[in-house]
């Protein structure tokens, strides 16, 4: 006889349980495909049945996920796919919500529903894929675009400043920030994990690949040729050692940091030791881009650079709403319609 599948146990279905019958239609070699995979990968293990399950995204090439997951989910309207989240977290905290988004999605139209989101602290779970590009409108640079990038929007270059995500979300107190790559998904799926046991917003950048409009963008820091030099990863109670052979690392004048090599006079005990419990610190990182003091450039740093425990919007709204109901009773429409003062004429 067949054994009958339980789906009353949380953890009864896999990746494949999470495809749907949708073509994914990115384009070929889309960084956005390793994504989708660690997502399905992960969120079989989280605990939670696949009917309460969400996601929910905006606009933009990333925005196609929720077609692509195997479970309820919403393909909303241009930057407000936080706040649709928002309303059904409030009202159904008990859901599994993540929400989806992009560069341009998130940051330009949709800023400002993304940074009160993250103020108010909604335990939700946001992945923003940064290719610094519009992809879904054919290569207009983006918020995030360098300085200089040239694109059909900006043919002699950029003169905007672009915006830092990470140092964005510090800015509005997010209560977790990590960095991760679409082409490490071991990485990726470490951080996707760590940010899903967050309770709290959970804010993670994810550098991916935009391979028709801006091609190799964050190269550097996949490549095996150069990924070792060029990037710092970060690990609670680790030392910011990065480097070929391991040979260098990451300390702090003060609250400046610098680049060293380990040898005789530089131990690992002299470096920074990472604590993602020190918000100072990941203000640093977040900003850790180039030296202000040397010329030598700083190694990209990727991990979870901070979280803290505070209160969350949805359950601070509950208990509020549920000691409003404790005082006033039970509601009467006529009463409420009437008011509390009467008089006669």
């Amino acid at each position: 006889m067949a054994e009958v599948k339980d789906n009353t146990d949380p953890n009864s279905f896999t990746s494949k349980d999470l495809q749907t019958d949708q073509d994914v239609r990115w384009c070929p070699g889309c960084g956005d495909y390793s994504i989708l995979k660690q997502v399905q990968s992960v969120v079989p293990d989280i605990g939670v049945k696949k009917e309460d399950i969400v996601f929910i995204s905006g606009i933009g090439c990333s925005s196609r996920f929720p077609y692509y997951m195997n479970t309820y989910g919403m393909h909303s309207i241009h930057g407000r796919a936080t706040a649709i989240a928002s309303g059904l977290k409030a009202t159904r905290p008990e859901l599994s919500v993540w929400i989806i988004t992009g560069d341009g999605d998130a940051l330009s139209i949709g800023g400002n529903h993304f940074i009160h989101l993250l103020r108010r602290n909604f335990d939700v779970n946001i992945l923003l894929f940064n290719n610094e590009i519009y992809g879904l409108t054919k290569g207009q640079y983006s918020p995030t675009s360098h300085r200089g990038k040239i694109t059909k929007s900006t043919p002699m270059g950029s003169i905007d400043h672009p915006f830092n995500p990470a140092a964005l979300a510090m800015g509005a107190d997010a209560s977790f920030v990590a960095r991760s790559m679409d082409r490490d998904p071991k990485h990726l799926k470490e951080i996707l994990k760590a940010g899903n046991n967050h309770k709290g917003s959970s804010f993670i950048e994810i550098y991916q690949n935009c391979n028709v409009f801006n091609d190799g963008a964050f190269f550097t820091y996949t490549d095996k040729a150069t990924k070792m030099e060029e990037t710092v990863m970060v690990e609670d109670g680790k030392p910011m050692v990065f480097g070929a052979e391991r040979q260098k690392g990451i300390k702090l004048d003060g609250f400046v940091p610098e680049i060293v090599n380990l040898g005789k006079d530089v131990s690992e005990n002299d470096l920074w030791i990472h604590d993602s419990a020190d918000r100072l610190k990941a203000q640093l990182l977040a900003r850790m881009f180039h030296n202000p003091k040397m010329e030598d450039h700083f190694p990209r740093p990727f991990g979870i650079f901070y979280k803290h425990d505070r209160p969350c919007y949805e359950d601070l709204l509950n208990e509020q709403s549920a000691q409003a109901l404790e005082k006033m009773k039970a509601g009467d429409l006529n009463a409420l319609i009437r008011g509390n003062k009467v008089w006669e004429i």
